[in-house]
């Protein structure tokens, strides 16, 4: 029976490396075995410490999972966005600044090996599929959000749904980012670096939330389409 992912650490930090020893093999474990066929022991083997060890800073398995979603994955979104409103004062920089970090972190294989996670196994554990959904994606668009609001309050960006413009953000950074992962399968991005993809969406979509954006003409393409 999977247990209810907690709301808060359930370890006990000590002045010591080893929590993060075991985190970083748990992403190894879990990315190559899956969450159901993954061992403690594995993951224990894997960070240099005993099984019993991990039981000092971690309940169960699914704590551990939990709080490893947490640290490498929430957190960093929530430093991305402090760093973002602390370094301008401006939106349009914000935004562009989160994007960096946010393309950054998507970039790495760790987060490549939770993506594969998530989209395949989380699935047949659905409170611990939850968590991740609130912890990362639920994470990155209500800070999106954060900045889009305030560049509307600003007058840098248009009036808009804040949220929904965020989810589309989102999707759009994750979509490239795995594409991206798999470059030489992938046409659209194979003659591309990581630079130019990530320079290409904030240009479309920068373009598309400017406060400018509602007045400018319709492309002759798009007029066209219209007409017909």
């Amino acid at each position: 029976m999977i247990a209810t992912p907690p709301d808060e650490p359930r370890w006990r930090r000590l002045p010591e490396a080893r929590p993060r020893q075991i985190l970083d093999a748990a992403v190894d474990v879990f990315g190559e075995s899956g969450l159901a066929a993954a061992r403690l022991e594995d993951i224990a083997k894997r960070a240099g410490v005993s099984k019993g060890t991990i039981y000092l800073y971690f309940s169960n398995k699914e704590t551990l999972f939990c709080e490893m979603i947490r640290q490498l994955v929430g957190d960093t979104i929530i430093q991305a966005q402090a760093r973002a409103v602390a370094t301008s004062a401006s939106a349009m920089d914000q935004l562009t600044d989160y994007a960096h970090s946010v393309w950054q972190h998507i970039r790495t294989p760790m987060f490549e090996k939770l993506y594969r996670l998530s989209i395949g196994e989380l699935r047949n554990f659905p409170a611990l599929l939850e968590f991740f959904q609130r912890e990362v994606p639920g994470r990155n668009v209500q800070a999106i959000a954060g900045i889009l609001r305030h560049g509307i309050a600003t007058g840098e960006f248009r009036e808009m749904d804040e949220m929904e413009s965020a989810r589309m953000f989102q999707a759009l950074i994750l979509s490239h980012g795995i594409w991206c992962a798999q470059r030489e399968r992938n046409a659209l991005v194979a003659h591309l670096t990581d630079e130019e993809v990530l320079a290409q969406l904030l240009e479309f979509f920068l373009g598309a939330v400017r406060r400018d954006a509602a007045s400018r003409p319709a492309s002759p393409a798009s007029s066209a389409t219209n007409k017909a």
